[in-house]
Formats: structure tokens, sequence, C-alpha cells
């Protein structure tokens, strides 16, 4: 019997998160006012449990695209790929930041010319533009 026991101890789940933390996170919401131990251990749980779960999907969408490391755009299509978690989340995620130079040329030439330039100078293309 006493052995059970502590079986039953050493398979306790303990979260891995801060009490302190997850319980100032919580109290941001104005409608709590106080946070229940019980409650605190199960959202702490649940938050442990949903971030493995997107870590794990992320994971396998960073492998299919053949790469070592997790980026935003694999959590983004792993958080697309599961309904329930695509309801409620993809709307918080960043969108992915295009960087300069994946402009097209075309594109980042009409922005420039559409750009007003100061009075008293003129634009660097329009001297190299061979004058007819």
């Amino acid at each position: 019997m006493a052995e059970e026991e502590e079986k039953g101890k050493a398979d306790a789940v303990h979260p891995t998160f801060p009490r302190s933390r997850v319980k100032k996170i919580m109290k941001l919401d104005k409608d709590i006012n106080k946070v229940n131990s019980e409650a605190l251990f199960l959202v702490s749980c649940s938050t442990e449990l949903f971030l493995e779960f997107l870590a794990e999907k992320s994971a396998r969408v960073a492998i299919e695209k053949k790469r070592k490391t997790v980026k935003l755009e694999h959590l983004r299509i792993a958080v697309k790929r599961h309904q329930p978690t695509s309801d409620f989340l993809l709307d918080s995620l960043p969108l992915p930041s295009r960087p300069d130079g994946d402009l097209p040329a075309d594109r980042a030439r009409a922005r420039l010319v559409h750009k007003p330039v100061p009075n008293g100078t003129q634009r660097i293309d329009d001297f190299f533009h061979k004058a007819s």
C-alpha cells in the first residue's frame, strides 16, 4: 500500500511554468479578482500541453519543408491545419514580414515613382535615363 502512494507521488504532474507568473497573467483579465489554486494548476497544465502541441505541429511542418529551425511561417501553417486552433489563434499571430529584397522589381520601382521628391531635387533615375 505504501509503495502505491509513493508511486502516485512520483507520477504527480507539476507544471513547469511559475505559478506566480501564471497568476499575474490570469489577473490581467478585469473580470478575475481571485484565482483558485486548482484553477491555477489547470490553466498552467493546459497551457503547457497546448504549447507542446503547437511546438510538435510546427516542428513537423519545418521537417516537411526540410528546415532545421522552426520559424513563424511554420507555426502559421501548423495553426491553419488545425481548425480549432486556427479559429482563435490565427488572427493573433503576426503576419510574416517580407524582406525588402523579396519585392518584385516592378512593384518596387512603382513605389519609388509615385513618391514625391522634395523641391529643388530630382530623382537619380532621371539622371541615368537617356534624353530623347
